[in-house]
């Protein structure tokens, strides 16, 4: 027992042994340590970072400390600072805080551009190809493609010196017409995603629109979760194509199809609809998969066919244009969008081979009512008739 003992006490002391080989580890340049301040004074901070050793940070390695409003640092706080030269003879390395905080922010961006997460940025200025961007410390760089918020010619406004003038001030110089425009989006925060980070040749590029849109899909992932069909939504119209309106409904677009657009013949969506109006829109379908989102507007309102016996009657004789002819009738619209068939023996007293005969496409007509069947969508109609009635 005695000897089991004595082995567990031999590995107690191996492992107080190996602890102590790491903290006797010498510092390294470019090493990030913590530390608590001993002392601050004009020389800067003396501070305690273990390995039996302290370290000096100068007045110029902690610059960022007075532009962040931290200029009272107290004896006990706790800082990290970046290893600018080891240990000297006296035990103490110079430390720098301003050096630690752009590593950091280097090691920040390389774990974004690892995990996918986005970043925020803060516009400095602008250059011959995009923007300028401060970014957990670090200087990187926005392609003019790869920015949303900004537009080109902000940037090239910023960036672009007036042509000299010659008018001056009294003073001999020369007007403020006349020096660069200071763009409105300096100091602008922007949200952006990590394309590349390179540290040995100090390179960041980031995107804003690889940000903006992966935030769009993740809330139109959430919209499509919550959307119900049948229900109605509000949203916004943000595009207008050949084949039917985008609407947004807040984080993810939705498609009106021109078919859907409205009850009667609409031969393109601006009949309908400008970019920019505010709807009410009936979700027709939602497909989770493919993350489509289909709309209406004309189901907002009642198909005509539905209530076409409150303004037609059996019997009545209306005005309808003709707008199509087959062997055996012709079609007349006598509303937007209902229309109905003349039969080719409703067309004409006497016996026709054809309905060209009697009547042309886009002829103005006056037809009597036979038949009204709502349900089947279809309506009888005749021209005989109607002319043996209003013939004196």
């Amino acid at each position: 027992m005695s000897g089991l003992t004595e082995d567990v006490g031999e590995l107690e002391d191996m492992g107080e042994l190996l602890d102590s080989v790491e903290l006797m580890k010498p510092l390294r340049r470019g090493d990030v340590v913590e530390g608590m301040v001993m002392r601050s004074d004009g020389e800067g901070l003396l501070v305690n970072i273990g390995h039996k050793a302290e370290g000096l940070v100068p007045p110029g390695e902690m610059k960022t400390l007075h532009r962040e409003g931290a200029d009272q640092i107290e004896v006990g706080d706790e800082i990290v600072a970046l290893v600018v030269s080891g240990e000297s003879s006296e035990g103490t390395a110079i430390l720098s805080i301003d050096r630690a905080l752009g590593e950091m922010g280097w090691r920040t961006l390389e774990k974004a551009l690892e995990s996918g997460d986005l970043v925020d940025g803060k516009i400095l200025g602008f250059n011959r190809g995009g923007a300028i961007v401060e970014s957990e410390g670090v200087d990187g760089f926005v392609p003019m493609s790869q920015l949303v918020t900004v537009s080109r010619n902000q940037i090239l406004e910023a960036r672009e010196p007036k042509p000299p003038s010659d008018s001056t001030g009294d003073s001999g110089e020369k007007s403020d017409g006349d020096r660069p425009k200071e763009s409105p989006d300096i100091g602008k925060v922007l949200q952006l995603k990590v394309l590349e980070v390179n540290r040995s040749r100090n390179r960041a590029i980031l995107s804003e629109r690889q940000a903006v849109q992966e935030a769009r899909e993740e809330r139109k992932a959430l919209l499509i979760q919550e959307l119900t069909e049948g229900e109605v939504r509000r949203g916004k119209v943000t595009g207008i194509s050949s084949f039917g309106a985008f609407v947004d409904l807040g984080g993810a677009d939705g498609l009106i199809h021109i078919s859907e657009l409205s009850w009667d013949t609409v031969s393109s969506p601006d009949q309908v609809l400008r970019v920019g109006d505010e709807i009410d829109v009936y979700v027709l379908r939602v497909d989770a998969v493919n993350k489509k989102i289909a709309l209406s507007l004309k189901r907002l309102q009642q198909e005509p066919w539905e209530t076409i016996n409150e303004r037609f009657q059996v019997g009545d004789v209306v005005d309808a244009t003709v707008t199509k002819l087959t062997d055996f009738g012709a079609f007349a619209r006598v509303e937007e969008s209902v229309e109905g068939l003349i039969h080719i023996s409703e067309l004409a007293s006497r016996m026709i081979r054809h309905p060209k005969e009697v009547v042309t496409e886009g002829d103005a007509v006056r037809l009597k009512i036979l038949r009204i069947e709502p349900e089947r969508r279809r309506l009888g109609l005749s021209l005989r008739q109607a002319e043996e009635e209003e013939e004196p």
